[in-house]
C-alpha cells in the first residue's frame, strides 16, 4: 500500500506540472495580453505583403499549420484594433521555433503600413526570457489592424507561428520579472547543489556525487540556453545555433540523469541486461543530441524526429528500473520514484506533443524546467539519505570492530584483559612500574568444593576485587587460569597488605573462605626484555609467599631475578 501511494504521489506531481501546460493554451507570458488567432498561407514567391495584408480570406485558419510541411509561410492575425501609444506601447510575443528569417508588417488603420525584418542571426534580438520573441510594434496615433508576418525556411515542425499574443510594455516588464524570478532560482538551486555535492564527493568520494554534479551542470546549460538567456549573453548568436545548442544540453542532462541513477541505486537493481540498457539509452541520448547539433542545418525535420523517438526510451528503461528497484527492496526507490516521476512523465508529454498528440504550449514547453527542479531537489534528499545509511552501515561496522576488538583483548570469564592484550599495552609503557601476581590458594580444593561453576564465580568476585583495588591507569589482566596480574606506575602503585585485606573481605560463594597469595617486583618495562624479567622476579616473590604459608605477599628485587 505504501508504494502504491508512493508511485500516486510521483504520477499526480508529474500529471500537474502537464495539465498546466494544457490548461494555459499557448502562453508565452502567463495570462496575460490577448491573444492573437492566425491564420497561413503558403509563400509561392514575388507574393506582396500590401496586397495579402488587405486580404485575410485568403488565408487558411483550419488546417493545423504542421501539416504543412516546411518552407517559407506568410502568417496573418486576426483584426486588432489597437493602439500603440508612449502611453501604452504594444508588442507581439511568440515562440522561438526554427526558421531562417521572420520579417512582421503592421497594417495600420490610416491605410499606412510599418515593416520588421531580422538579420542572419534570425529573432536572436527580440529574444525574452522564456526563449519568446517580442517584437515592438511602431507607435502611432492610428490603430493597429492586424499584423502579417512572412517566415522564411520554417521547419514547421510544430507549427510556423505558436502562442503569438498581444502585450502591453506593462504586461511584457512583468512576464520578464517572473520569468527572472523563476529562472534565477532553477539556476540558483542547480549551481548550489552542484557546489554542495562537489564539495561531498571531494570528502566522501563516492561516485554517485561525481555524476550528480554533472547531471547538474548540463540542468544548469540547458536552463541558460532554453531561458533565452544564452541570446542575451551572446547577442551574435543566430538562434537557430541557439536552438541546437539546447537539443544538445538536453541530450546531455538525459544522458548523465541516468548515469547518476546507474551509479546510485544499489548494484543488484542493474543486474544483467537492465545495466547494459542504461548504458545503451545513456549513449542514445547524447549521440542523439550530437547529431541534432551537427546535423540540423541539413535536415531538422529528420534528426528532431530521431531526438524525440529516443526520448521515448527514458520510460522503456525508467519503467523496469523502478520495478526491478522494488523487487530487490531498494533503500531509495520512493525518493527516487516521487522525483523522477515528474520529468519522466513531462518529458513523454513533451514527446507525445512534438509528434502532434498532444498541442503545444508554452508551458508544457517549459515543463522540463519545473520537473527537473523537483527531480533536482529529491535527488538531493535522496543522496542525503544515503550519506546517512552509509554513515550508519560505517558506525555499525566501527561498532562491530570495537567490540570484536574488545572480544579478542577480553578474557569472556572476568572481563578483565587477556594475557595477550595485557602484553600489548604492557610492553613499552615509560618509567618505573610495578607488577603484581596474584594467585589463588589452594584453588582445585575450591573447585572440588564448589564445582567447577563455583570456581568460575570465584574467579570473577576476586576480577571484580582486583579492578576495583587498581588505581586509574592500571591494566589488570587474567593471565591464565587462577593467576591475575596488575601492573601499574610505582608512583601510584598498589599496596599489596591492603590489596590482601580486601581479598579476605571479599564474600564467596557459601561463605567459603578464599586466600591469595602476591608476589610483587618493580622495574622499567620497556622491552619484551623488561617483561621477563619484571615477571621473573613476581614469579619468585609469589613462589616465596607460597612457600610461607601462603595469603601473604613478599616482594623481589629486579636484580635478582
Amino acid at each position: 500500500m505504501l508504494a502504491l501511494r508512493f508511485l500516486r504521489l510521483s504520477v499526480l506531481v508529474g500529471a500537474l506540472i502537464a495539465l498546466l501546460g494544457l490548461v494555459v493554451p499557448a502562453q508565452a507570458q502567463g495570462n496575460m495580453g490577448q491573444a492573437l488567432g492566425v491564420c497561413v498561407l503558403r509563400d509561392t514567391g514575388e507574393m506582396n505583403p500590401a496586397e495579402l495584408i488587405r486580404h485575410p480570406e485568403r488565408f487558411d485558419c483550419r488546417t493545423p499549420q504542421y501539416r504543412l510541411g516546411p518552407g517559407s509561410f506568410w502568417v496573418i492575425s486576426r483584426d486588432i484594433e489597437q493602439r500603440s501609444r508612449m502611453s501604452n506601447p504594444l508588442s507581439v510575443r511568440f515562440a522561438s521555433l526554427w526558421q531562417r528569417g521572420i520579417a512582421l508588417h503592421i497594417l495600420y488603420a490610416d491605410g499606412r503600413m510599418a515593416t520588421q525584418r531580422t538579420d542572419a542571426r534570425g529573432i536572436t534580438p527580440w529574444i525574452q526570457l522564456g526563449a519568446v520573441a517580442e517584437m515592438p510594434l511602431a507607435r502611432r496615433e492610428a490603430r493597429v489592424v492586424r499584423l502579417l508576418w512572412h517566415v522564411e525556411g520554417s521547419a514547421n515542425m510544430r507549427g510556423v507561428m505558436l502562442g503569438p499574443r498581444l502585450v502591453t510594455g506593462a504586461e511584457s516588464q512583468q512576464a520578464n520579472i517572473a520569468l527572472t524570478a523563476l529562472y534565477a532560482g532553477f539556476g540558483g538551486l542547480c549551481l548550489a547543489l552542484f557546489v554542495y555535492n562537489l564539495a561531498l564527493w571531494g570528502a566522501l568520494r563516492h561516485r554517485f556525487q561525481l555524476f550528480y554534479c554533472v547531471m547538474a551542470l548540463g540542468l544548469l546549460g540547458y536552463v541558460f540556453s532554453s531561458s533565452g538567456a544564452l541570446a542575451w549573453a551572446f547577442p551574435d548568436i543566430a538562434n537557430n545555433d541557439r536552438l541546437r545548442l539546447n537539443y544538445l544540453l538536453l541530450g546531455f542532462t538525459g544522458a548523465s540523469a541516468l548515469i547518476f541513477a546507474r551509479s546510485f541505486f544499489e548494484e543488484q537493481v542493474f543486474a544483467g541486461w537492465l545495466g547494459r540498457f542504461v548504458y545503451v539509452v545513456a549513449g542514445a541520448l547524447l549521440g542523439v543530441g550530437l547529431l541534432v547539433f551537427c546535423f540540423a542545418p541539413l535536415n531538422v525535420q529528420i534528426v528532431d524526429a530521431a531526438f524525440s523517438s529516443v526520448f521515448l526510451m527514458l520510460g522503456a528503461v525508467v519503467a523496469p528500473m523502478l520495478w526491478r528497484a522494488w523487487r530487490v527492496r531498494s533503500n531509495y526507490l520512493w525518493l527516487f520514484a516521487i522525483g523522477w516521476g515528474a520529468p519522466i512523465l513531462t518529458s513523454l508529454m513533451r514527446t507525445l506533443a512534438n509528434f502532434h498528440v498532444l498541442q503545444w504550449s508554452f508551458w508544457l514547453d517549459n515543463s522540463t524546467l519545473l520537473s527537473m527542479a523537483l527531480e533536482a531537489l529529491m535527488s538531493s534528499l535522496a543522496i542525503a539519505y544515503r550519506i546517512k545509511l552509509l554513515r550508519d552501515e560505517r558506525d555499525d561496522a566501527i561498532a562491530s570492530e570495537v567490540m570484536a576488538r574488545r572480544l579478542a583483548d577480553t578474557d569472556p570469564l572476568t572481563g578483565l584483559l587477556n594475557r595477550r592484550a595485557f602484553l600489548a599495552q604492557a610492553i613499552g609503557r615509560p618509567g618505573e612500574q610495578q607488577l603484581l601476581i596474584a594467585d589463588i590458594d589452594h584453588f582445585k580444593r575450591v573447585n572440588e568444593t564448589l564445582g567447577h561453576d563455583g570456581g568460575d564465580e570465584v574467579l570473577r568476585l576476586l576480577a571484580r576485587t582486583l579492578r576495583h583495588s587498581a588505581p586509574l591507569g592500571a591494566l589488570v589482566a587474567r593471565l591464565g587460569g587462577e593467576e591475575f596480574a596488575i601492573l601499574a606506575p610505582v608512583d601510584a602503585g598498589v599496596e599489596p597488605e591492603q590489596l590482601l585485606a580486601r581479598l579476605r573481605t571479599t564474600r564467596m560463594p557459601f561463605d567459603l573462605k578464599v586466600t591469595a597469595s602476591i608476589g610483587a617486583c618493580t622495574g622499567p618495562l620497556t622491552s619484551d626484555i623488561d617483561w621477563k624479567t619484571l615477571y621473573r622476579g613476581a614469579d619468585i616473590a609469589l613462589f616465596e609467599a607460597k612457600s610461607a604459608g601462603r595469603d601473604r605477599a613478599r616482594s623481589a628485587h629486579r636484580e635478582a631475578a
